[in-house]
């Protein structure tokens, strides 16, 4: 097989398992758009008013303003714990890196339904009854993306040489921490940046934690979605196209930021 013909059986290979992948997709979005849709291999009419009801649907615009309330809590809450800590084990306590890789990687250990009921349990009395509130779901969620945003960190501050950075900043008058603020941390906006959007992409899309522990009574974008399936097909088309567009969005971005920091690390390795 010559060197064109092989392309050209890749790009095609690849071209059917795209079309595949994406035939789902617009299943959906021909079904959102539609009025009615029946026994035809096409839609008898297309329309927009089921992304108007969605997007003037009180309901929904509130259970999208907290699901993107309680992600960006969490993940605030995550960069702010973890940032000064991965930065004090890889400058002065370099002996914890490999305790620390093993203890990120636990909430893959634990399903999300076990963690569920053990956190029902805890939180449902005692010196801290948050069970049903959306702060069991900041403090869930945290855990949550605690691997993502911790290898982003971590991968950003590798990529830099912050050790000589630091000691040339203390030659001309700062402390660590002055030598964190203004000259370490300025680099990481890159890693910093790539784990918000991986956290959001993440935590956007999770519905077991959040219809378990608090279900309509905090109620997210997941959960409205869960509770309207039987509403209408159109409308509940309408609302999955929105979702992907989100995520994708995120997503593409969080993609972006990631292949620019791996450039970024080639180049200071070469």
């Amino acid at each position: 097989m010559s060197k064109t013909n092989s392309r050209l059986y890749h790009n095609t290979v690849i071209s059917i398992v795209i079309g595949i992948l994406l035939l789902p997709i617009v299943a959906t979005f021909l079904y959102s758009i539609s009025t009615r849709w029946g026994a035809t291999i096409l839609p008898d009419g297309l329309t927009l008013n089921w992304y108007l009801k969605l997007l003037t649907e009180e309901r929904f615009l509130w259970s999208f303003v907290r699901s993107l309330g309680v992600c960006f809590a969490a993940m605030g809450l995550c960069i702010v714990l973890m940032l000064p800590a991965i930065f004090v084990v890889y400058y002065r306590l370099r002996y914890l890196k490999f305790i620390c890789n093993m203890i990120v990687i636990l909430p893959f250990a634990v399903p999300p339904v076990v963690g569920s009921v053990g956190l029902i349990q805890i939180y449902s009395d005692g010196l801290l009854p948050i069970s049903g509130t959306f702060w069991i779901l900041i403090f869930t969620y945290f855990t949550v993306i605690i691997p993502f945003v911790y290898r982003s960190i971590v991968n950003s501050l590798e990529a830099i040489n912050y050790v000589d950075m630091i000691d040339a900043a203390k030659l001309l008058g700062a402390n660590t921490f002055k030598a964190f603020i203004y000259v370490v941390l300025p680099n990481l906006k890159k890693g910093l940046l790539s784990a918000i959007f991986i956290s959001i992409s993440i935590l956007i899309g999770e519905f077991v934690f959040a219809n378990i522990l608090v279900g309509t009574r905090f109620e997210t974008l997941q959960v409205y979605l869960y509770n309207t399936k039987a509403v209408s097909g159109h409308y509940s088309s309408a609302l999955v196209i929105f979702y992907f567009a989100f995520i994708f969005v995120f997503t593409y971005l969080a993609s972006v930021f990631s292949k620019v920091e791996r450039k970024s690390v080639k180049r200071r390795k070469n």
